[in-house]
C-alpha cells in the first residue's frame, strides 16, 4: 500500500530525518547550493522539497509558503514520511528596540498568536523549540561571529493586520487596506515588546507546537528584515543577512546530525 501524502505526494524515501524549513519555494536553491548532492523531489502548489546530502549527511529543504495553515499541512506529511528534526530559516520584523536589520534571532519559544495551533491544543499549551536547536545555532552563530540572540517570538495570523507603520506624529498606523484596523493593537504591539518578545513572524508558534505534540524536535532562526512598528517598502529587506542566517542553520544542523 502506498503512504503518498495527499497534498504534497510525497512517499517514503524522499525525505531525510533532517529538515530545513522555509517560506521562499526559491530559498531552497540557496539553502541547497553546496550540498553534495540535491535532487528536487516535489513542486506542489507552495510546496517545493529537494532533498540531497551535505557534509554526508541526508538532508532535506522544504518550503511551506506563509503562515501555519500551509505549514502544519507541510510539517504533518513530512512527520509520517520520517522527519525527526526541524529547523526554520526565515524573515522576522524586530521587536525589541536594540535589534539592527540583519540580526539573527534564534526563537526559545512562541506567543501563540495564530488559529491554527489553536486548532491543534488548548491555547495554554507552550510553544518551545529544541534546547539541543537552539544550543547548536547559537554556538554556530558564536563560531562565525554573527550578531544572533535567542528569545521569544510572536508568531502571528495577518501580516498587513497585525503590522504596523510609524506616522508622522509618531504614533502607530495600519497597513491594511483603507487603513483598516481595530482598537487595542498598538497597546498589544507595545504590552509584547515590554514582555521582551523579540521578534515576530508568522510560522514558529505552529511549528514548535506541533514537534511538542508529534514527539519531533524543532527550531527556528530568522533574520530581522524590518524593525516594527516601522515597516514599509523602503525598510523591509528579506535579503539582508540572508546567507549568513542560512551558514548558520546549515552549521547547526551538522552539528546535530554528527551528535
Amino acid at each position: 500500500m502506498s503512504d503518498a501524502q495527499p497534498i504534497t505526494g510525497l512517499t517514503s524515501g524522499q525525505v531525510a530525518p533532517y529538515a530545513f524549513f522555509c517560506g521562499d519555494p526559491a530559498r531552497l536553491d540557496r539553502i541547497t547550493r553546496d550540498w553534495d548532492r540535491a535532487e528536487e523531489v516535489c513542486q506542489v502548489r507552495e510546496y517545493r522539497v529537494i532533498t540531497g546530502e551535505c557534509g554526508g549527511i541526508p538532508m532535506s529543504a522544504a518550503s511551506h509558503g506563509i503562515g501555519a495553515p500551509s505549514t502544519a499541512i507541510l510539517m504533518e506529511e513530512l512527520v509520517k514520511l520520517g522527519v525527526h528534526t526541524f529547523l526554520r530559516i526565515g524573515n522576522s520584523g524586530g521587536l525589541a528596540p536594540d535589534l539592527e536589520l540583519g540580526d539573527l534571532v534564534v526563537t526559545t519559544g512562541a506567543v501563540r498568536d495564530d488559529g491554527t495551533s489553536r486548532s491543534y491544543v488548548l491555547p495554554e499549551y507552550p510553544a518551545v523549540a529544541d534546547h539541543e536547536i537552539v544550543a547548536a545555532l547559537l554556538e554556530a552563530a558564536r563560531a562565525r561571529q554573527t550578531r544572533c540572540r535567542a528569545g521569544i517570538t510572536w508568531s502571528l495570523d495577518a501580516f498587513y493586520m497585525r503590522n504596523a507603520v510609524l506616522l508622522p506624529d509618531g504614533t502607530m498606523g495600519s497597513m491594511s487596506v483603507a487603513d483598516y484596523w481595530t482598537t487595542g493593537h498598538p497597546d498589544r504591539i507595545a504590552d509584547l515588546r515590554a514582555a521582551r518578545v523579540q521578534n515576530c513572524e508568522m510560522e514558529s508558534g505552529v511549528i514548535l507546537t506541533l514537534a511538542g505534540l508529534f514527539g519531533v524536535r524543532a527550531g527556528c532562526i530568522c533574520v530581522v528584515s524590518d524593525r516594527t512598528p516601522w515597516p514599509g517598502p523602503a525598510e523591509i529587506d528579506l535579503d539582508n543577512n540572508m546567507s549568513e542566517c542560512i551558514e548558520v542553520a546549515l552549521a547547526a544542523m551538522t552539528r546535530l546530525a554528527r551528535r
